[in-house]
């Protein structure tokens, strides 16, 4: 039995090799839309855990605990994997060979599996086998030297690597590997690459420099805060707003809103040597009210002010409520899925769960028999965690 959905997906069966950040999140986004995940879990002690699970990062996927050392095991996942469609593991190259679950294992099994395989730096090169994070993918791709200060580049959470050049494009390669099964009727590997996809995010930043259009270092640019219209301000209560008047009609309407206009002897845009005193003067007339009050004043023009807000606030904007960008459900708030499809809509598919929660309930529904899985369980193969109450 799959999980019962209406979204695109529906029908898709996803193994999810627990691990961190990026794949997971690959998972969430099939989840979300429509697919039936199962997420193999570290089969250990803490397993029943009193606490229930919070982390939207792995909603709507039911959990089976397994040990991965032990033969039966990797045999388990081969098993399962026979008949999924797709399998996600974020190993560092050559473990998932080792533990006898890599892609030549299970996909003997099962030629037509989509085999999604997320690292920082891939599958080959020398850093292959190397340690490393959001900030030293995105180093490397040079999407991290661009964003800050004129003095040192600034961290942009681990949005760029992990999440936008990781999980992100791996779901992209899943749909684009589940798309051409479709004429092949055979499955491939998805090598994705947090180093690759970062790299791949600043292909606009490339083009722009090939045009003569990104000729200075850091915030010194259009687009990188070097430009006084295409920036951040505090204002009177310490918060700030997003002013993003790149368009010279824009621009007007951003004087304009401010109670500016070139005839005080403001600027022109298109004046890069006054730039600073430009920055200066939107600066101190920003300063003269609250985030608020400037977002009530903009609201209704195009001079694109907008407020900066927390994650935590964003859910109360008056859009983002019309549009539900945010839902609550099991008592977190939480970003809804997206994108939004009009006649299968993808939604969340259940709370996080407990590792191991579903172990007997969710080898039974893939196909495993009762015998099978009281066998497994008995062996410590498996283990299994209580429901979420």
């Amino acid at each position: 039995m799959t999980r019962s959905s209406s979204g695109p997906l529906a029908g898709v069966r996803v193994i999810e090799i627990a691990s961190l950040a990026p794949g997971p999140f690959a998972c969430t986004v099939l989840s979300d839309l429509g697919a039936d995940v199962l997420r193999i879990d570290r089969a250990a002690s803490d397993v029943a855990a009193p606490e229930g699970p919070t982390d939207p990062l792995i909603r709507g996927r039911r959990s089976a605990a397994v040990d991965l050392k032990h033969p039966h095991g990797a045999r388990l996942v081969r098993n399962l994997a026979a008949s999924a469609d797709v399998l996600v593991e974020g190993f560092r190259p050559g473990v998932a060979e080792r533990l006898g679950i890599g892609p030549d294992d299970c996909r003997r099994l099962n030629p037509r599996l989509v085999y999604g395989r997320m690292t920082g730096w891939g599958q080959e090169g020398p850093l292959a086998p190397r340690a490393g994070h959001d900030i030293n993918y995105i180093g490397l791709a040079g999407a991290l030297e661009p964003i800050g200060d004129s003095a040192r580049p600034t961290v942009p959470l681990n949005l760029v690597g992990d999440f936008g050049g990781g999980g992100m494009l791996l779901a992209v390669g899943i749909l684009a590997a589940l798309f051409e099964r479709d004429r092949s009727g055979l499955g491939q590997v998805v090598d994705a690459a947090m180093v690759d996809g970062a790299a791949l995010l600043t292909a606009g930043l490339h083009g722009m420099r090939a045009a003569g259009h990104w000729p200075a270092g850091r915030r010194g640019n259009l687009l990188d805060g070097g430009a006084p219209f295409y920036d951040t301000y505090e204002t009177a209560d310490g918060r700030f707003v997003a002013v993003g008047a790149l368009e010279p009609q824009f621009y007007a309407q951003l004087l304009a809103g401010l109670g500016l206009s070139e005839a005080d002897d403001v600027p022109r845009q298109d004046d890069r040597a006054r730039w600073p005193e430009l920055r200066l003067r939107l600066a101190a007339v920003f300063k003269e009210r609250t985030r608020d009050e400037w977002t009530a004043r903009f609201q209704d023009t195009d001079a694109c002010v907008t407020p900066v807000l927390s994650p935590w606030e964003a859910h109360e904007h008056p859009h983002n409520a019309a549009r539900g960008v945010f839902q609550s459900s099991s008592g977190v708030r939480q970003p809804s899925p997206a994108p939004r499809l009009d006649r299968t809509p993808g939604s969340i598919a259940g709370p996080p769960p407990h590792p191991g929660q579903h172990s007997v309930s969710a080898l039974a529904d893939w196909g495993r028999a009762e015998e099978e899985v009281s066998a497994l369980l008995a062996a410590g193969v498996i283990a299994t965690a209580p429901a979420t109450v």
